[in-house]
């Protein structure tokens, strides 16, 4: 088997950027070790950036997210029991996010790729990288205990933190930055309706609470756990009521409890790796880097990442550019390392720390009141939350 461009992983990264270069006339092969069941069967994030909808709807993928997507013009802060709005179309000239989930946006870009004809592979196993750092790589996987090969121009890894495609680069040129953060969210999935129009994400001594939503009739909230917590041990029963005690009464009152689609403990975590490239293999998204969910921007720091390298390979394909290839990782990294500053920003903002000093508390203090007590403050976190722009590609 022969293509332009052969993509690791068909989770939303990979069938985004397979999407936007099948549509640029590039060709790809999508190789995935799953089935298209457990793919869509994965629970993750629901707000999209501005830059992330403009992206689907220019990758032709957008009609159900437009039709069923939700705009929110808003978010909501909750510290001492005081809701704090902050209004991010009116501090960032007109932008919002859209809640859909992701789940959502993994089943638009495989129908859209099923009716592309573009070919996509799952079920695949000891899948192996080879020639990188040659002009003329390929792949080797096997299918149904058959031997197979794709020879291609290009390799993209969108195989996330334990796939093979980061563990092909040799250990000596990458870096790695890391911090784990000392708790876990307890999620839960139902069919409710939202507690509140816009998403809450609220302080509370007992520990940190977001109210999400998926539609106006699915609801996912979260609550922070010790990591030594166990999922088992928390019935729904239990899960609603600790939810209610970190909630205002005026909430509390309102929220529509039932059965539970979904439960899980996520653990937090920061990882970039650098550089995201290595010869003529690209690493996009989870492959590369992970943020905790607090600042929304796992899939959509994904998304950016697709955005640079499907522009870059464009002008590659289409006007000879190889000078651009080389800046890919600079480009990715830039945004990435602004992402993970706010998911930093915003884990510290809204939990407790029982290992932190005095000063460290203070200044923790400090922060929450700057930045949620005035304008300046506000539109920060508005700008970060709906997203920064993408840099040219030029």
């Amino acid at each position: 088997m022969k293509t332009q461009v052969a993509i690791i992983g068909a989770g939303p990264s990979g069938l985004l950027l397979g999407q936007l270069l099948h549509n640029a006339g590039i060709a790809t092969v999508i190789l995935e070790r799953q089935t298209p069941e457990y793919v869509l069967g994965r629970i993750r994030a629901g707000i999209l950036e501005s830059g992330t909808v403009d992206l689907l709807r220019q990758a032709g993928v957008s009609q159900r997210m437009d039709a069923e997507g939700l705009v929110h013009h808003g978010v909501e802060f909750l510290f001492d029991g005081v809701r704090i709005p902050v209004p991010l179309s009116e501090l960032t000239e007109g932008k919002s996010v859209m809640v859909y989930g992701q789940t959502e946006v993994t089943r638009d870009l495989m129908e859209a790729r099923a009716s592309s004809g573009a070919p996509i592979v799952y079920g695949v196993s000891h899948v192996e990288l080879h020639d990188m750092k040659t002009d003329k790589p390929f792949v080797t996987f096997e299918k149904q205990g058959e031997a197979c090969r794709i020879d291609c121009d290009f390799i993209v890894g969108c195989d996330g933190f334990h796939g093979v495609s980061r563990q092909s680069i040799p250990k000596s040129v990458l870096r790695e930055y890391e911090s784990e953060w000392p708790f876990g969210w307890l999620g839960l999935l139902s069919d409710t309706p939202p507690v509140n129009p816009e998403l809450i994400y609220a302080h509370h001594e007992r520990g940190f609470v977001l109210c999400s939503q998926r539609s106006l009739t699915r609801s996912r909230y979260y609550l922070q756990v010790p990591l030594s917590e166990s999922v088992d041990a928390w019935s729904d029963e239990r899960f609603w009521q600790e939810l209610k005690c970190r909630l205002p009464s005026d909430l509390a009152n309102k929220l529509v409890t039932g059965h539970s689609l979904e439960k899980s403990i996520a653990p937090l975590r920061s990882y970039v790796v650098e550089p995201m490239q290595f010869g003529r293999l690209f690493l996009v998204g989870d492959a590369a880097h992970i943020v905790p969910p607090t600042g929304a921007k796992g899939l959509n720091l994904a998304a950016s990442d697709v955005n640079y390298l499907w522009r870059i390979l464009c002008q590659f394909y289409h006007h000879g550019r190889e000078d651009l290839l080389a800046s890919y990782s600079s480009f990715a990294l830039n945004r990435v390392w602004k992402g993970e500053r706010f998911s930093w920003f915003m884990t510290h903002l809204l939990h407790d720390f029982h290992d932190k000093s005095p000063f460290d508390r203070k200044m923790q203090e400090a922060d929450r009141r700057y930045y949620l007590g005035s304008r300046a403050g506000l539109t920060t976190i508005a700008e970060n939350y709906v997203g920064l722009p993408y840099e040219t590609v030029r």
